[in-house]
């Protein structure tokens, strides 16, 4: 076995989030480089300032520091198992990384100790009912109309696409000026628009002539005219250039808080008051929805209409499974219901 080469931990952070560019979406790496910053806090406090020193013993002993949310961002007393196993699972991973970087003991990775989930740890309860919808988009055509948030929900409920994949579109992917308007969904990774399942995920989705509207006043009024980093022309764009995933959780976070839409709040609070009622703490809302519970109620609304998986997973670009067990949140007699008109058609 080579000798191991001393490393901080930071600098090892950085140099596997440098590595996973080549092979994930801007938001994954995002997202990796949050769940780390708990262990770059532990390591602080336990003095770890080579991975050379890491045992498994440390490895355990985090898990327990990071099971009771020690973490200083942390605001709860407890995490739940889900994202205590996604914590830990992206340790594993940044020291599997380490392992081929002679940073860490090859073997350390596999000491990680990930928690056992059951059925019902594994699936998110965050989700929004198909019947939300209706009301939210009525809003957005009476007050908003053609608004970058117009266009996100649109394109978030009519394509059901995820983040990534709205961000990723340019204006060249866009075909609305025909009696057959389509959005295409292009992976390009080199200009740090990679679509989540790479070019697996690119495809090219219809759209109605009514969206298409929205989307066409949106070009010729409020978009920004303006390019990305790359010289690439996004479709939903900002004074600084293409649209953070962060902006479109915010705008989501937002327009599905109920008092948006009727000025009344289901939680006995004042909307004008409320402390919630703000851009920075929208989501601390009870009853706001992220970009992925659009997602879900999608699937689940497709599903309903008796639209079949195979349509639903290619329009989404989800396999059938993972549309059964994470998206379609649908009750078990709403499902029964559906097998039995597929059954009595």
């Amino acid at each position: 076995m080579s000798e191991l080469e001393p490393m901080g931990v930071e600098e090892a952070i950085e140099l596997y989030l440098e590595a996973r560019k080549d092979d994930a979406a801007e938001w994954t790496i995002t997202s990796h480089r949050a769940r780390l910053r708990p262990f770059i806090e532990w390591c602080e406090e336990q003095d770890v300032d080579n991975l050379n020193d890491l045992s498994g013993r440390d490895l355990y002993h985090y898990r327990v520091w990071r099971a009771n949310g020690n973490y200083s961002n942390s605001d709860v007393d407890k995490l739940a198992p889900t994202t205590l196993e996604t914590s830990l699972s992206t340790l594993r991973t940044f020291l599997m990384f380490c392992a081929d970087v002679e940073a860490v003991h090859p073997d350390l990775y596999t000491k990680v100790p990930l928690p056992e989930l059951s059925k019902s740890d594994e699936v998110s309860d965050s989700k929004m009912a198909p019947d939300r919808v209706p009301a939210i988009l009525d809003y957005l055509y009476r007050y908003e109309y053609a608004s970058r948030s117009h266009v996100i929900f649109l394109l978030l409920w009519h394509c059901g696409a995820r983040i990534g994949g709205i961000r990723a579109i340019d204006l060249e992917d866009v075909d609305l000026d025909t009696s057959s308007p389509t959005i295409e969904f292009v992976n390009r990774p080199e200009t740090d628009t990679r679509l989540k399942n790479g070019e697996k995920s690119e495809r090219v989705n219809r759209i109605s002539d009514e969206v298409a509207k929205v989307i066409q006043d949106y070009i010729d009024g409020p978009r920004v005219r303006i390019r990305d980093d790359h010289g690439r022309a996004p479709l939903l764009t900002t004074t600084h250039g293409r649209i953070s995933a962060g902006t479109v959780r915010v705008t989501l976070y937002q327009i599905t808080r109920p008092c948006m839409l009727d000025h009344q709040c289901p939680h006995d609070e004042n909307p004008t008051t409320c402390e919630y009622n703000t851009r920075a703490k929208a989501s601390m809302c009870p009853s706001a929805r992220s970009p992925h519970d659009v997602r879900k109620a999608r699937v689940t609304k497709y599903r309903d209409d008796g639209v079949s998986r195979a349509i639903v997973s290619d329009r989404l670009d989800a396999s059938e499974p993972i549309l059964d067990k994470h998206y379609d949140r649908a009750s078990e007699r709403d499902k029964a219901e559906r097998r039995w008109r597929e059954i009595n058609r």
